[in-house]
């Protein structure tokens, strides 16, 4: 129920002005030029009206009050809408129960809605709903559930009477599917419609993305096959370090032990034999002849000592060149196992050429030219392999450089380590020789001469001993140093797996060689592993990865598919619901026409009937466009393919064969009981009828009236009128005036309260 209209600075009602309509019929009237006809303009700028012709203007700006030389013009213009939102019976249906009760606007669960339009001197307006701004189509969508359409079927205004009857056959239609209350399934179709549009454009999107990632799943997929092949490698290398690295470390362990205590036990034993030796050179000092041979062992002994020194320096160097070569000679070896060769195109196809022009020789039948082509074809392959069978990059040649430089240089150390060993035979020799012939000189000490002889020897023993157990004990050292470096290598390629192994408390009953030949096997393992590409778990996370996506993906393509098809099913359901009761309605509106007409015109008949629908179609017009300006965009667009509606009249005693034949009056009648016939069938919540009745006579103002009074019942009626016959029909009359400041004013009057005053 409509409670109010609110207006400031819209058109020439410059101050606030309030309207209250509580009576079920409400008259405007004034004189011309008094501003009344701006109330109905008020009503359609309110509601959403987008076309500027309809408010009598050119644009926005003409509807701000402009000013006058008493009032400065105003910067905006606002008109509000309030309607009674309280829960109720509507008109002409009769409640079984309290729940059968409604709001008439069903959406929104207050007891008053305030709906507002308000536009400003640079062109931009505003809609606000109880206070807050919402879009334009925000309130088309609202004021259609509570049967308030776009096409103005509830708003005839001054000279626009037979606006009904004059409209496109297609505009008639939209009047009528608005006053049967069909906009807002028109608006759920619309966005189903975009709704769906924008499905498809997902859907087109979600399969141009899979057609994107299939040929880069398809490549993981080689890849990660590949790695799953080379997985089976990976734990075999993983077993294989297991059993070596476990019997390896409980070798170098055992062996460093025991020759450890082997060096100690033999340094033991030296230093003894040496201190007693030492002793028995002491005892021969008090001659001359003593001490020439005293001096003779300590410059044999100092000879040996610095022989032996030089020697362990040089075993230390011998090491380190042996270690740099096993580390040289292991690159090598993986740089010559490389299976790509780098040949230059060049030679590619001066190879590709020569064999394409030798076979064309062989092509021919002469037998001699066909074996020197064979042959020339076999010499220039054989030169060809010759130049690229063998890696030769420049990595590959330092390395070689570097591995016979270190084996010359170990070479050396060798051959120098053999003097050594000579000269230290040599001092060893002299050293006796000088203590036998102490001893020869010491006749006392014959009986010493043994035991000094077998001390000599214990010492050379447990010193070459010392030497060799120190020997051991670097290799060892090496040995350790590799393992570690093999562990290292190990733990990249095959993980963790490689080193989890439990210690051994026993070397198992075997030769050395057996675990060299497992060090070899492990060494192969791990070539092959290198080749297979072990490892990738990057790549098999991306290939993880990709599927997932492409699961996602086809998983959402698949819920866009259903979607899809729920709106299409949902489109086709409203297209059934919207053709159902627009059939129904126009049966009902027909009824309701034929009954009002045969009243207005005391006979004929009057209906209304779908025009028979031409090849093609259009949809909206460009001046329809224009009109609507820039906020068209949220207005459904007219589908073409519908069927316009024709008025077909039958005048009593009367030969009428088109519309245009009718007099302005009987125009006006026939759309009066076309309007009122519309507004019977689905009531709006108001009516506002704009001087409707200026060309009816007495008699049919009447008439005119009695409609008037029961189509109150059904729908708030605002009637601008300047009919006696009509002013008397309403319970609120308000009177517009103008003075000479170009602002309109209200003054108003209650019949009912006027009444109860004059009694």
């Amino acid at each position: 129920m409509l409670k109010r209209l609110e207006i400031a600075g819209f058109k020439s009602f410059a101050r606030k002005t309030v309207l209250d309509f509580s009576s079920a019929t409400t008259a405007v009237v004034g004189p011309n030029g008094s501003g009344k006809s701006n109330i109905a303009e008020a009503f359609r700028f309110a509601l959403g009206e987008q076309s500027m012709k309809s408010m009598r203007g050119k644009r926005s700006e003409d509807l701000i009050f402009s000013g006058s030389h008493s009032s400065a013009r105003a910067n905006r213009a606002a008109v509000t809408i309030v309607f009674d939102n309280m829960p109720r019976v509507r008109p002409g249906h009769h409640a079984s129960n309290a729940t059968d009760a409604t709001r008439t606007f069903p959406k929104l669960d207050f007891d008053e809605v305030s709906i507002e339009r308000a536009v400003f001197r640079d062109g931009t307006s505003e809609y606000l709903v109880n206070g807050a701004k919402v879009r334009l189509r925000d309130v088309q969508e609202l004021l259609a559930s509570a049967n308030i359409g776009e096409s103005g079927h509830h708003i005839i205004s001054q000279g626009e009477a037979d606006r009904i009857l004059l409209a496109h056959p297609r505009e008639r239609r939209a009047m009528l599917e608005d006053a049967l209350g069909l906009k807002a399934f028109e608006f759920k179709k619309l966005d189903a419609e975009r709704k769906l549009e924008k499905t498809d454009a997902n859907m087109r999107e979600v399969e141009s993305l899979r057609r994107e990632i299939a040929p880069h799943i398809r490549f993981l997929k080689k890849q990660v096959e590949r790695l799953e092949r080379a997985a089976s490698l990976v734990q075999e290398l993983a077993l294989a370090c297991q059993t070596y690295f476990g019997i390896e470390e409980l070798y170098l362990s055992t062996e460093k032990e025991r020759a450890t205590k082997e060096r100690a036990q033999a340094t033991e034993r030296l230093t003894a034999a040496a201190a007693q030796l030492t002793a028995f050179d002491e005892r021969n000092t008090n001659d001359v002849e003593g001490m020439k041979h005293a001096e003779r062992i300590r410059v044999a002994e100092r000879e040996l000592d610095r022989v032996m020194q030089e020697r362990s320096v040089l075993s230390r160097e011998l090491g380190r060149v042996e270690g740099a070569l096993e580390g040289a000679k292991k690159r090598t070896v993986a740089v010559a196992h490389d299976p790509y060769i780098k040949i230059p195109r060049d030679e590619l196809e001066i190879l590709c050429t020569e064999v394409e022009n030798q076979s064309q020789v062989i092509e021919g039948t002469n037998p001699e030219a066909i074996k020197a082509a064979l042959t020339s074809l076999r010499a220039l392959v054989r030169v060809f392999f010759e130049r690229f069978g063998t890696p030769n990059d420049d990595y590959l040649a330092d390395e070689e450089s570097l591995v016979h430089s270190l084996e010359s240089e170990r070479e050396g150390m060798l051959a120098k380590d053999t003097q050594l060993a000579e000269s230290t035979d040599t001092n060893r020799k002299a050293l006796m020789r000088a203590r036998e012939a102490s001893m020869a000189y010491d006749e006392t000490g014959r009986e010493e001469r043994h035991r000094v002889l077998e001390l000599a020897e214990v010492k050379a023993r447990e010193e070459s001993a010392v030497v060799r157990l120190d020997g051991r004990l670097r290799e060892l050292s090496m040995m350790s140093e590799e393992l570690e470096r093999e562990r290292a290598e190990a733990l990249a390629l095959a993980g963790s797996a490689a080193l989890s192994y439990a210690p051994l408390t026993q070397l198992p009953q075997e030769e050395r060689r057996v675990q060299e030949d497992r060090k070899r096997g492990v060494e192969r393992l791990k070539i092959r592993v290198e080749e297979a590409g072990g490892g990738g778990e990057d790549v098999k996370k991306e290939y993880e990865d990709a599927v997932a996506r492409e699961t996602f993906l086809a998983r959402e393509l698949e819920d866009l598919a259903k979607s899809s098809a729920g709106l299409r099913e949902l489109i086709s359901d409203l297209d059934t619901e919207l053709t159902t009761t627009f059939t129904e309605g126009l049966a009902r509106v027909n009824a309701s026409f034929g009954e009002f007409f045969a009243l207005m015109f005391g006979g004929g008949g009057a209906k209304l009937v779908l025009e028979e629908l031409p090849v093609g179609g259009r949809g909206r017009s460009e001046e329809e466009d224009e009109e609507l300006g820039g906020e068209a965009d949220d207005l459904p667009v007219a589908k073409a393919g519908k069927a316009g509606i024709e008025i077909s009249v039958n005048l009593p005693k009367k030969r009428v064969q088109a519309l245009m034949q009718l007099s302005g009056g009987e125009r006006a009648l026939t759309s009066i009981a076309l309007i009122f016939a519309m507004s019977q069938v689905n009531p709006p919540p108001f009516l506002i009828l704009d001087e409707t009745d200026a060309a009816l006579d007495e008699a049919n103002s009447r008439r005119y009236g009695d409609m008037i009074e029961e189509l109150a019942k059904k729908s708030q009626l605002i009637v601008i009128s300047h009919n006696r016959e009509t002013m008397s029909r309403a319970g609120i009359l308000y009177g517009v005036t103008m003075g000479s400041d170009g602002i309109s004013k209200l003054l108003s009057i209650k019949f009912d309260e006027a009444v109860a005053v004059a009694k």
